[in-house]
């Protein structure tokens, strides 16, 4: 009888204590990846018996617009890159000259790894913002042109873009006009083109924030990538 008492109290007290230090010895060291923010739908499906939900997130959808050299460039161009996204004018007087000096900075962190990111600024003055602007608004803050898009075009659909496919006013916390869109805000893309992240980009601790993310995001393209070989 005592033993039976022995084996319950075991069951009872050690084997969850145990347990827990198990998991929190594994879990010190778990890496955080970074949220995705928004899904489209949730589809109810059977896997070996069982009722899964696969949750479907939002992917910024395919666009076409010119680039500072006059070229038509789409999300296309760019596949498998994680893209570090902003949305400025070349007048502007306030915060973009300092948003664009922090993206130039982004820039050069990654210079000698510039295979994995990608950087896109979309004008929201398109009317005013034509190609040749661009081009000498780049030249002046001296980015790499190789991997950094100026977009202009359509203003419908740019603005379209930033409000309904980067959901820039929620991320703004509503505080956006929509008829003009003016945010400091810094959009992380992953190579799924789901939003990963958004960030102040006028504050140094949300820049580096923005590296470790980007580095955070290329570990779980390449974990993708080992894990197809394992399937092989």
């Amino acid at each position: 009888m005592k033993g039976k008492v022995l084996i319950a109290l075991i069951v009872v007290v050690f084997v969850p204590v145990v347990s827990y230090l198990i998991v929190e010895h594994y879990s010190r060291d778990a890496i955080n990846m970074p949220r995705r923010y928004f899904y489209d739908t949730v589809v109810v499906k059977k896997e070996n018996g069982r009722t899964v939900n696969d949750t479907v997130w939002h992917k910024v959808k395919p666009f076409k617009l010119k680039n500072q050299f006059g070229k038509e460039v789409g999300l296309q161009d760019w596949e498998g890159k994680i893209l570090v996204v902003d949305f400025f004018f070349t007048s502007c007087p306030s915060i973009c000259p300092t948003l664009t000096e922090n993206m130039k900075r982004l820039q050069k962190a990654f210079k000698k790894t510039d295979t994995i990111v990608r950087f896109v600024s979309f004008s929201i003055d398109p009317l005013r913002d034509s190609v040749a602007k661009l081009k000498a608004y780049g030249d002046k803050y001296q980015i790499d042109h190789d991997t950094w898009w100026m977009l202009t075009g359509d203003k419908k659909e740019i603005y379209d873009i930033a409000l309904n496919e980067f959901k820039a006013s929620v991320a703004s916390d509503g505080k956006i006009d929509t008829s003009f869109i003016h945010t400091e805000k810094i959009f992380l893309l992953d190579k799924d083109r789901v939003v990963r992240g958004w960030y102040n980009g006028l504050d140094s601790v949300h820049l580096d924030q923005v590296i470790k993310d980007v580095v955070l995001l290329n570990m779980e393209r390449d974990k993708k990538k080992k894990r197809n070989l394992f399937r092989k």
